[in-house]
C-alpha cells in the first residue's frame, strides 16, 4: 500500500493538489486540468517564470499518483524550506509579494495566460525573494474576459496594505482572522476620509466594494460566472487589462510605511549592555553554533536581527521572528538591501503564537507544526515570557522543547536593569525565577552542556541539548 498524506491545505482547487510520500512533497496534476497544464508548459511561460525566479520549478515524474482515477500528472515541485503565511509578513514583504503576483499576471498575459487565483498563499519568500509556488493557478487567456482573481487580490494584498499604510501597521493581522482576505466594505469603514481623494484606492477598494455590494442579491451571485464579471467589473479587454494591472502596480509601488516609534524598533539603540557585553555574547552564541551545526535556526525574539546574521551569515537557514512590527520591518529591509538568502524575518507573538486555522483548522499550520527547529536561539527573552506575560517556567521549558532540538538561550535574573524595570511596574509574584529555579525547569527537557556568564552583565548564555 502507498504512504500517501495530502496536504490538508490542498482541497480547494479541482485542478489538482499536493500530498506527501516518504518525506518527499509531490503534486497531482488532475485530468480536469489536463488542457491548461499542456499550455503551461507548451507556451514557454513556465520556462519564463522559472528562468526569472519567479516561479517554483518543478520536474514531472513516473511517481504513482494519489488519487488514480483523476490522474493526469504528477510532478515535483522544488522544496520550500520554512513555510510562512501573509499575517506573518513585515510590511515590504507583504509589498514585495503583491508586486511578484502582478509581474506574474504580467508575464502570463504575454504567453496567452492569466492567473485565475491570485491569494497570498500562493507566495513564499525563498533566498530572500518572494516566489509564486502555485503551478496550478493558471489557465487560457480568452480576449474581453474580465480577471476573475481580481477580487481576490485586493482583499488578499490591497485591502491590507492600504490599511497598515494609511490607518495602522498593526491591522496587517487581519489576514489572520479572514483567511479569504480582508473584506473591502470593511476595509472601507476603516480607512480615513481622505483615502478617497487616492484614484487607486478609491477605484480598487471604496469603489469596489460598493460594486460588490450592490450586486450581492443579483440572482448570479451565487455563480461562478457572475462572480468573474463582477471581481473585475465585467468585459475588459487585454489593453485594459494591462491598464489595470499598471494601476494596481502604482498603487502598491507608492504605498510606505517608515518604522517608528514602535516598542523595540530601536532597541539596540537603548539596550543597557556594553560594547564589550555585546561583543562577548555575539562571540559565545556563534562558538555554541559551531558546536551544535544546525541546518536551520530560529532566532525567537530576534529584533533587527543582530544575533539571526550570526546563523546567517554561516549558512544557516535562519527564522527571524519578532512581536515588533517596526523591528521586523527594518530587519526585513536590511535582507532586502543587503540581498540576504538565507534569513526570512517575520512577526510572531510568542504570548500568542501563529495558530491552525482554517477549514478544520488545518489549512495553515501553527508555529509549532512547522517545527522543530534544529536549534532556537532565546536571548534576552526569558524575562519578558516568564515576568511580562506571568508563563511560569517549567511551561516555558515545555514550549521551549516542542520548537527544537537544540537551544541557546540566556537567562536575564531580576538583578538586571531590564527586569528591575519591568518588576517597577507590578508586584513581584515570582519566588522560582532564579537561575536555580531556571535550571529545575529545564532540565526536565534538556541537558545542559555549557553555560557562559555574559561579561560586564548579570545574564547567563546557556547551551542545552534536547534529553
Amino acid at each position: 500500500m502507498l504512504n500517501n498524506d495530502r496536504v490538508s491545505s490542498s482541497f480547494r482547487d479541482p485542478s489538482g493538489f499536493l500530498f506527501s510520500r516518504d518525506g518527499v512533497l509531490y503534486r497531482q496534476v488532475n485530468q480536469s486540468y489536463r488542457e491548461q497544464y499542456d499550455l503551461l508548459m507548451k507556451s514557454g511561460l513556465y520556462s519564463s517564470l522559472v528562468s526569472d525566479g519567479q516561479l517554483v520549478a518543478h520536474d514531472e515524474t513516473d511517481a504513482p499518483p494519489a488519487q488514480t482515477d483523476t490522474a493526469y500528472k504528477i510532478i515535483r515541485p522544488a522544496a520550500v524550506p520554512f513555510i510562512s503565511y501573509p499575517y506573518e509578513w513585515p510590511f515590504s514583504a507583504l509589498k514585495r509579494a503583491a508586486l511578484a503576483t502582478l509581474a506574474v499576471q504580467g508575464r502570463a498575459l504575454e504567453y496567452g495566460m492569466t492567473l485565475k487565483d491570485a491569494s497570498a498563499y500562493n507566495v513564499q519568500f525563498v533566498d530572500g525573494k518572494p516566489l509564486f509556488v502555485d503551478t496550478l493557478s493558471f489557465e487560457a487567456y480568452r480576449e474581453g474576459a474580465p480577471w476573475v482573481a481580481y477580487g481576490q487580490f485586493c482583499q488578499h494584498f490591497v485591502a491590507p496594505l492600504v490599511l497598515m499604510a494609511r490607518r495602522d501597521v498593526r491591522l496587517g493581522q487581519l489576514s489572520r482572522v479572514f483567511i479569504d482576505g480582508v473584506p473591502l466594505d470593511l476595509a472601507s469603514k476603516m480607512l480615513p476620509r481622505r483615502t478617497y481623494l487616492s484614484p487607486g484606492i478609491l477605484l480598487n477598494i471604496h469603489l469596489h466594494a460598493k460594486s460588490q455590494a450592490r450586486h450581492a442579491g443579483d440572482a448570479t451571485a451565487g455563480s461562478a460566472s457572475g462572480k468573474q464579471r463582477r471581481a473585475s467589473g465585467g468585459s475588459i479587454s487585454r489593453r485594459g487589462m494591462l491598464g489595470l494591472l499598471d494601476n494596481l502596480r502604482s498603487l502598491i509601488t507608492k504605498l510606505a510605511w517608515t518604522p517608528s516609534g514602535t516598542a523595540w524598533s530601536d532597541y539596540y539603540e537603548e539596550t543597557n549592555y556594553t560594547q564589550d557585553a555585546l561583543n562577548d555574547k555575539r562571540r559565545w552564541v556563534a562558538e555554541y553554533l559551531e558546536r551544535v551545526q544546525p541546518a536551520t535556526v530560529w532566532d525567537l525574539g530576534a529584533n533587527t536581527g543582530l544575533f539571526s546574521r550570526i546563523a546567517s551569515e554561516k549558512g544557516i537557514l535562519t527564522i527571524s521572528f519578532d512581536v515588533d512590527p517596526g523591528a521586523v520591518e527594518k530587519n526585513y529591509l536590511s535582507v532586502v538591501e543587503n540581498k540576504e538568502r538565507q534569513l526570512l524575518p517575520l512577526l510572531l507573538d510568542l504570548a500568542n503564537p501563529s495558530p491552525a486555522i482554517g477549514w478544520q483548522n488545518r489549512e495553515r499550520d501553527s508555529l509549532i507544526e512547522r517545527g522543530p527547529a534544529d536549534a532556537v536561539l532565546a536571548l534576552a527573552l526569558i524575562h519578558h515570557l516568564a515576568i511580562a506575560n506571568n508563563v511560569p517556567l517549567p511551561m516555558l521549558a515545555d514550549f521551549f522543547a516542542e520548537l527544537c532540538r537544540s537551544l541557546i538561550i540566556e537567562f536575564v535574573p531580576k538583578r538586571d536593569s531590564q527586569v528591575r524595570r519591568l518588576l517597577a511596574r507590578r508586584q513581584d509574584i515570582f519566588p522560582d525565577y532564579t537561575q536555580s529555579g531556571f535550571e529545575t525547569a529545564f532540565r526536565k527537557h534538556f541537558r545542559i552542556e555549557d553555560n557562559h556568564p555574559v561579561t560586564d552583565s548579570a545574564r547567563v548564555l546557556y547551551l542545552m541539548r534536547k534529553n
